[in-house]
């Protein structure tokens, strides 16, 4: 975790960290062969692998994809980060004993649940009981829902984020956060920042020099790979 760490640390704008997001073994062997130091699995495309829509895969059964996923690259010495959701309702000490014992290294955590955001307090409170139980072990990048969940107020995605770097996360996700707010954001939060890059968006190198320090992918790069497949199927068929 601390070579983990270090990947966030004293990057140059435009040189943000690229972490590409596996949502199986093959998958995650495919990245780690092509050189990336470190990988971010997406709940979207892991629960899309395993049959389920997003959110609606068992716990069990994700923890078990993620250790397949950290076994797949633990050759290459690759970390992987994971995305646990807001959980899956355990306690806080579960959820991280249960992410330390998959060898992931890091995770994300969101801070809305059925749609609705969470109230930041409480979730900075669970943050904190998180970071307790997991001890040095996890990185953790706090997801801020504040734009999926219609609220594009600047200061209150900044004020979450600080509310949830003092509870001990190491990271701050802004998820679907306009580029143009990236700048402010980056400096308000003065932290490591996390873009999602998405498809006719800025390219990494782009989003970096707005002030993300990594880019992540959520489910895009599982969808992209099944468009490929169904035009490979469909060309067949034919």
């Amino acid at each position: 975790m601390t070579d983990f760490r270090s990947l966030h640390l004293g990057r140059s704008p435009g040189d943000p960290l690229v972490l590409p997001g596996p949502w199986d073994a093959a998958s995650a062997r495919v990245f780690a062969e092509a050189g990336f130091p470190a990988l971010a699995t997406p709940s979207a495309g892991v629960s899309a692998a395993l049959g389920y829509a997003d959110g609606d895969a068992p716990a069990d059964e994700m923890f078990a994809a993620i250790s397949r996923i950290v076994r797949a690259v633990e050759d290459f010495g690759v970390a992987v980060s994971a995305d646990i959701e807001a959980g899956y309702g355990l306690p806080p000490d579960e959820l991280a004993g249960r992410l330390l014992d998959t060898g992931a290294v890091g995770c994300n955590l969101e801070d809305s649940s059925g749609g609705v955001l969470d109230d930041p307090q409480q979730n900075a409170d669970r943050l904190a009981a998180f970071r307790a139980a997991a001890g040095d072990g996890l990185f953790i990048n706090a997801r801020v829902d504040t734009y999926i969940r219609g609220v594009h107020d600047p200061a209150q995605t900044i004020d979450r984020g600080l509310r949830y770097l003092a509870a001990g996360a190491d990271c701050v996700y802004p998820i679907t956060a306009p580029p143009d707010h990236l700048p402010g954001l980056a400096s308000g939060i003065g932290a490591p920042l996390n873009a999602l890059f998405r498809p006719n968006g800025p390219s990494p190198q782009e989003l970096g020099k707005l002030g993300a320090t990594r880019i992540t992918f959520g489910g895009g790069q599982h969808r992209q790979s099944m468009e490929r497949l169904r035009q490979d199927a469909n060309a067949l068929k034919g």
